[in-house]
């Protein structure tokens, strides 16, 4: 099982059964709960969807770790180690899900030695699911995936999220890289609601590039390596190497958009998924001037 693909094969497998309770409760009212921001929302339908993966992956792979959106929220640890662990977003567009805007997905990643093997996004109103494995390529529904290729940003179909953070600060930054970006100009920024679903329309080649900061390592882990194995680019904002940890990623149809939204993005200060957090975050790292 070296190449993991038992471990793949059992994600697609436990991602489509679980969003059969997606899908139930979707069209239903929904008792919400915030946590970190008015617009951070969780309901009971994240909680359980959670079980079902956590519990259905336990049962199969008892030595294997879990880092999962809403077992961190309550408490447990967020720590990226060399043992097989399964990245979890039970709902990722949880604000749609409430709103029943259809773009919802269960995002599921796997890594050893901190490497991400294989990455599964299930887009369930849609019935999408995409997924990839290193070294083996993207797949749509079984279909080989092809970032577009696209080499200049002022042809590019940007897509990036406001995200949950509501600060002044984070707002101000978010909103003038919108303005900077259709400054260049872009030809247009969208906004899906799901950063899982976002990144994955650079693998299709629908979109070109994907930025975002505050989003977190279970939003984009399993995207990030689909838009890689799709002929796409993942890096940092500020150009660096992709971290998931770091709560900046950048996803383009090639390292020439890239860097061209790495020169004009400007990031705030988040504290990693990693860190401990209770310190306090002071400065923002990787901010540009204008």
């Amino acid at each position: 099982m070296s190449d993991w693909t038992d471990c793949l094969d059992f994600g697609v497998s436990i991602a489509k059964q679980a969003s059969e309770t997606v899908l139930a409760a979707f069209l239903l009212q929904k008792e919400v709960q915030l946590k970190s921001s008015p617009a951070d929302l969780v309901t009971e339908t994240d909680q359980r969807v959670e079980q079902i993966l956590i519990s259905a992956i336990r049962a199969r792979f008892p030595l294997h770790r879990f880092i999962g959106e809403e077992s961190v929220a309550a408490g447990e640890p967020c720590v990226l180690t060399d043992e097989p662990t399964w990245i979890i977003d039970p709902i990722d567009g949880t604000v749609n899900f409430v709103h029943r805007f259809p773009f919802v997905a269960i995002s599921i990643a796997f890594t050893i030695n901190k490497q991400t093997e294989f990455g599964i996004v299930y887009s369930c109103v849609e019935d999408k699911l995409f997924h990839a494995q290193r070294g083996r390529g993207a797949f749509l529904n079984g279909e080989k995936l092809q970032a577009s290729g696209q080499e200049d940003v002022k042809k590019c179909v940007v897509v990036t999220e406001i995200g949950a953070e509501r600060d002044d600060l984070a707002l101000s930054t978010m909103t003038s890289n919108i303005l900077r970006l259709l400054q260049l100009p872009v030809h247009g920024v969208r906004a899906l609601g799901t950063a899982a679903v976002d990144m994955c329309q650079v693998a299709t080649g629908g979109a070109d590039a994907y930025y975002h900061i505050g989003m977190h390592c279970w939003d984009i882990a399993a995207s990030a390596i689909i838009v890689q194995e799709a002929g796409g680019v993942v890096m940092d904002t500020d150009g660096s190497d992709f971290d998931m940890m770091s709560r900046r990623v950048i996803a383009a149809s090639s390292t020439s958009v890239a860097n061209s939204i790495a020169q004009v993005v400007q990031a705030f200060p988040c504290r990693r998924d990693d860190e401990d957090p209770t310190r306090c975050v002071c400065g923002a790292a990787g901010v540009k001037g204008e």
